[in-house]
């Protein structure tokens, strides 16, 4: 079904790299009014000079509570928010040998980011009687991925919150679902250890990593009007190896 994205207002965090950048270049394309959240100020510039005034870069720490409740205040109504910021830190480490620190830091992007974020804007969706909330997941999160403490248990908090968000909205023209991809070829892969994205990939019936454009094809049709009976979900982008 063809959607209309001129009216809505789509808020990306992570934008400035991977998964974030490839999903505000697509919703720019189709004509809706994109924000772009990330740290990194020189290349959420970069992004508005090359699409111009449909994007709208701002700088934020999607881990501290103070700073995103007055940057989505700023904002003001929200149809979309779509979760990409996360990092791995540091892999191909046992969970004996982890730095409880760098855990933590995990933590604080890839699940206290999602949720501070998505409880800025459940509210004012809620109250309007439309809302898409997306976050993003991992195959790690459901499956843990040996040398990933971090990564894995971070992502297996968010699935947690997608279900326990998605059945808290069901009904009110709000739907919160998550993807879960396998290893999708981005900036975050090309800096892992080799090992490790082979043991990752070496998972992957297809035996490849997924593309961007499959995973903005699949964002763009959760987070549509025309996705309106599936919430609390997580979506499987995984070449095979996710079969529940």
């Amino acid at each position: 079904m063809h959607q209309d994205w001129t009216t809505q207002n789509i808020v990306v965090t992570g934008a400035a790299s991977g998964l974030g950048r490839a999903i505000c270049v697509r919703y720019v394309q189709l004509g809706a009014r994109v924000t772009g959240l990330d740290l990194n100020e020189p290349a959420l510039l970069e992004m508005q000079s090359t699409l111009g005034q449909s994007f709208s870069p701002v700088i934020c720490d999607i881990c501290d509570r103070e700073h995103v409740a007055a940057v989505f205040e700023r904002l003001g109504g929200v149809d979309v928010l779509v979760n990409c910021a996360g990092i791995t830190g540091r892999t191909n480490v046992k969970s004996q040998d982890t730095d409880p620190i760098d855990v933590e830091r995990v933590f604080q992007v890839n699940f206290f980011g999602s949720y501070l974020t998505s409880k800025a804007v459940l509210p004012g969706m809620i109250s309007r009687g439309y809302g898409r909330v997306l976050h993003m997941a991992s195959i790690a999160g459901k499956e843990g991925n040996a040398g990933m403490l971090a990564y894995s248990a971070s992502k297996a908090a968010v699935i947690g919150m997608t279900k326990v968000q998605g059945k808290e909205v069901a009904g009110t023209g709000v739907t919160v679902n998550a993807l879960s991809p396998a290893v999708i070829q981005t900036p975050m892969v090309d800096v892992m250890p080799s090992e490790q994205v082979k043991y990752m990939t070496a998972k992957i019936p297809m035996g490849r990593c997924g593309s961007l454009d499959e995973l903005v094809a699949m964002v763009e049709f959760i987070v549509s009007p025309s996705c309106s009976f599936t919430t609390g979900f997580t979506f499987d982008l995984t070449g095979g190896r996710a079969t529940y």
